[in-house]
């Protein structure tokens, strides 16, 4: 088995992190094979086991906030119809995907990609505020973790971004959440589990860096995240 990674983009050290997910998913015994081209990852996905996003790639267009359209025309990124067609189909052959962190952002031109990840960022209305300090994340007492991603885990501490007021689907059921820094709450929601199209799928809002990856809780997440995607 192996995993496809869509990695790279504007903001982020998408190469560091990208690092931090082929450490873990080898510790699965899941190579990575990681692409920084939109097309060519979902081109790689036939006999994939999992689809990992960890990039920030979208068109640069609409409400986006000038400092990126302006770098549309060489960094924005659409996904073609055999591209959504191939992961159509990676789902309903019962293969996974796992989003971390800005998979929410990506392809803002493609409404299913919101219906398959459970969320999506919408620019003018969701917002994080400046990394740091540190945010206490709990796991969600009485959630639906049938999968058991969040059991026996406990409350631990990380500098991370929260994202908030993502456009989530009604069905999605928080299992890890924090309140943003600066801010009396609500708490949001920065981890869940669904099924689509066949396939098994996580989103994984931390992961802005590499110290994201370091605390042992977190990694544990991954980890557990990786399997039940996987099927195991």
């Amino acid at each position: 088995m192996r995993a496809v990674v869509l990695s790279g983009g504007l903001t982020h050290d998408f190469p560091a992190t990208t690092a931090c997910l082929a450490d873990l998913l080898a510790s699965e015994g899941v190579p990575a094979d990681v692409h920084t081209d939109v097309e060519a990852a979902f081109a790689a996905l036939p006999g994939a086991g999992l689809f990992v996003v960890n990039a920030l790639r979208w068109t640069m267009t609409g409400a986006t906030p000038e400092r990126y359209r302006v770098l549309a025309e060489v960094e924005g990124r659409t996904v073609s119809p055999a591209a959504r067609e191939a992961l159509a189909n990676h789902l309903a052959a019962g293969g996974g995907l796992l989003g971390m962190h800005t998979a929410s952002i990506c392809f803002d031109d493609w409404p299913e990609w919101g219906d398959i990840l459970g969320g999506t960022w919408v620019w003018g209305t969701s917002w994080h505020p400046p990394i740091g300090p540190e945010i206490t994340v709990r796991p969600v007492e009485r959630a639906a973790d049938e999968h058991g991603l969040i059991a026996d885990i406990d409350p631990f501490d990380l500098v991370d971004e929260v994202y908030g007021e993502l456009d989530l689907r009604p069905d999605v059921d928080g299992l890890l959440t924090a309140v943003a820094p600066g801010t009396e709450g609500p708490a949001r929601p920065l981890l869940w589990s669904r099924e689509y199209g066949g396939g098994r799928v996580v989103y994984d809002a931390l992961g802005h860096h590499p110290p994201s990856y370091e605390i042992p809780a977190h990694r544990e997440i991954v980890r557990r995240a990786i399997r039940w995607t996987t099927g195991r």
